[in-house]
């Protein structure tokens, strides 16, 4: 790929001079465009060999361009925060917002170089990596980024030129170190190592520029062009760039589906309740103050049905929590801050450090349901969507975050029961809204949604646990076991398990162990009068 890096191209100063002036005069206006409609963000990786001109082209940007809309973001090795969080985490914070232009000096791209070079990784991890990037991506443009990447090349000798006249300019001088020269001895493997992943990740969506980096006008006015030609190209087009996706498949001919095998008559008695929700509480308290979990994070995500009891559930979890140790993130529809960004990215700057939880009330899924269901983005975008949520949770897993995800189901009429109680009820009115009465209506689009969620998105590292809802008791503390025994599997090394529907055996056990309503009827909520059940924490 470097071979028409290493040609010799130069440009002379009569030929630089005069084109300048109106290259800059058009970057201005395609900026004042950009910023303006704020149509989409645009990402630019600057990439290369040291001394190939990084920080100069940058600089004449800054100079060419109007600098309130730039941000330049320079990476170098990670810091404890970012150390502590999956490694795209500081990337995603970094992400320009539409309407401006975002220059990453350092990328998602050196630490697999780095890593490679130091044989940190083998060349099999190195290509997973690599499949990694290109599907980030290709999110990225079907969110509506235009992606350049540009690489400074230079040969070997041409770098040992440039370093050297670096060191002799006493206005340059600073720059080069022993650390710039101790890393000229593994020119040929970086070459090797940056060929091979340049290759892997040259798409169509986001290709590579490779500048030769020995001539510093051809380099800046070759950089200028390319990125006035991409500006004004992408913001004339009024077609948004997709990657094909293939329809949905329909796998329930029969009927049945993960929702219909649910067994929503479980229940558990007020004593046992209230029982197992100490046993469970208090072990998870023990779990998270073990000390191997100050390696790991906890997330847990929750979704449900309309008055499901959501709210109820993370209470819980919380009274076993120390304060300090987690946050509970509701999320709405998106700001306007949000909305500037792709989607992901109000959920990526949420990530626990070590040692903390974060509790989701409503998650990322919302665009395979919600906004699936009410239209609110394109087929193409919930179809993707996916795969990438997929990718999201792989990496977080990757990274030692134990992702815990919920669905809690109810009947429509347990819904419609609780709606009608929150009405009735002053400090639950606000609970129940005209759109919560509106999206009944759609319940069977919505159940069709929950399904095709499931089946595409419970991996082996982030598995759905199916929550039978209809009574309160047995809901939660199936949440506080599940959240137990993932994290105890977790941190014993054991490979995660997802609490799918019930079979037939499996409810006999669960009935054992949770006396159902027909199993004891003594102790449950049917059985007490209304108003004097002492358990604890009973109210949603």
């Amino acid at each position: 790929m470097f071979e028409s890096a290493e040609i010799g191209h130069k440009i002379d100063k009569a030929t630089y001079k005069a084109a300048v002036p109106a290259l800059r005069a058009a970057l201005l206006e395609a900026q004042v465009n950009l910023q303006e409609n704020k149509k989409i963000p645009v990402v630019v990786l600057i990439s290369g060999q040291d001394g190939a001109g990084k920080g100069e082209t940058i600089n004449v940007l800054y100079e060419w361009m109007d600098p309130r809309f730039i941000s330049t973001l320079a990476f170098s090795m990670p810091s404890d925060e970012e150390r502590e969080r999956p490694p795209m985490w500081r990337y995603w914070r970094s992400l320009p917002p539409k309407g401006r232009v975002g220059i990453f000096a350092g990328s998602w791209y050196s630490d697999p170089i780095r890593q490679r070079i130091l044989e940190e990784v083998s060349l099999k991890e190195l290509d997973a990596q690599a499949d990694q990037i290109n599907r980030f991506e290709a999110m990225l443009v079907n969110e509506g980024a235009l992606v350049l990447k540009f690489w400074f090349h230079l040969t070997k000798e041409g770098q040992v030129k440039r370093l050297k006249a670096l060191e002799k300019d006493p206005r340059t001088a600073w720059r080069v170190t022993q650390w710039n020269w101790d890393r000229l001895k593994t020119y040929d493997k970086l070459q090797d190592v940056a060929g091979h992943l340049l290759r892997l990740t040259n798409t169509p969506w986001a290709p590579w520029v490779v500048v030769e980096g020995t001539d510093d006008r051809y380099r800046s006015l070759t950089v200028g062009q390319i990125l006035l030609q991409a500006l004004q190209k992408k913001l004339a087009s009024t077609d948004k760039q997709e990657s094909p996706v293939a329809p949905m498949v329909r796998v329930d001919t029969d009927g049945r589906t993960v929702l219909s095998e649910l067994d929503l008559s479980l229940r558990l008695a007020d004593k046992t309740y209230e029982d197992e929700l100490s046993r469970w509480q208090g072990r998870l308290a023990e779990l998270l103050r073990d000390p191997r979990f100050k390696g790991r994070s906890l997330l847990c995500a929750f979704e449900g049905a309309d008055a499901a009891g959501k709210g109820g559930a993370i209470r819980r979890i919380g009274a076993a929590l120390d304060a300090r140790q987690y946050q509970v993130i509701p999320v709405a529809a998106p700001t306007e801050e949000e909305r500037a960004q792709p989607y992901l990215w109000r959920f990526w700057r949420h990530i626990p450090r070590q040692g903390q939880v974060t509790i989701f009330d409503r998650t990322w899924y919302g665009r395979v349901l919600v906004e699936r269901v009410e239209g609110f983005c394109a087929e193409n975008d919930w179809l993707r969507a996916y795969t990438e949520i997929n990718d999201f949770e792989h990496e977080l897993a990757g990274s030692g975050v134990i992702v815990v995800k919920f669905w809690l189901q109810i009947s429509q009429q347990e819904q419609l029961k609780r709606f009608k109680a929150r009405e009735q009820i002053a400090f639950k009115r606000f609970k129940i809204t005209q759109e919560d009465w509106r999206n009944r209506e759609k319940w069977d689009a919505y159940q069709q949604a929950i399904c095709d969620m499931v089946e595409r998105t419970s991996t082996g590292n982030a598995p759905w646990t199916l929550v039978e809802a209809n009574d309160k008791n047995y809901a939660r503390v199936k949440i506080l076991r599940t959240l137990c025994e993932r994290v105890e599997a977790e941190l014993a090394g054991r490979t995660p398990k997802g609490l799918q529907p019930l079979s037939k055996k499996a409810r006999k056990v669960a009935k054992s162990e949770f006396p159902t309503a027909e199993d004891n009827g003594k102790g449950t909520e049917k059985s007490k009068p209304a108003g004097k059940s002492k358990a604890k924490g009973k109210g949603q």
